[in-house]
């Protein structure tokens, strides 16, 4: 059992910058990944970020080069450092724990990007 709690989201101008925390707890393997996913409002929840423990990370084509995602030096904490943010940047982003048979999820944290 692992429990991914999110925190970090918020109303932000566009332009502007957040940075979304997630911790992981419980049975965590010395080797796995974590990861972001988000969903846009009346949209499918898509993939953001991922981040192995080895450090090797991935990226959506579209966001790369705006967000940024690192682990903290306790390594059950990753983050998402998302820069120059948009309105469709707005969603709910949720932390992911990927397992066998099914992923762990955080319950999201909400990003309004907004004037």
């Amino acid at each position: 059992q692992v429990r991914l709690v999110e925190s970090g989201g918020g109303l932000v101008q566009p332009g502007g910058s957040l940075r979304l925390s997630c911790t992981a707890s419980g049975s965590i393997p010395s080797v796995y990944y974590m990861g972001w996913y988000r969903q846009p409002p009346g949209n499918k929840r898509e993939f953001v970020a991922s981040i192995h423990s080895g450090g090797r990370t991935r990226y959506a084509d579209s966001l790369q080069g705006r967000f940024t995602i690192s682990r903290g030096n306790a390594k059950n904490t990753i983050y998402l450092q998302m820069n120059d943010l948009q309105s469709e940047d707005t969603a709910v982003y949720f932390c992911n724990f990927p397992w066998d048979p099914e992923p762990y999820w955080g319950k999201g944290t909400l990003v309004t990007v907004s004037q």
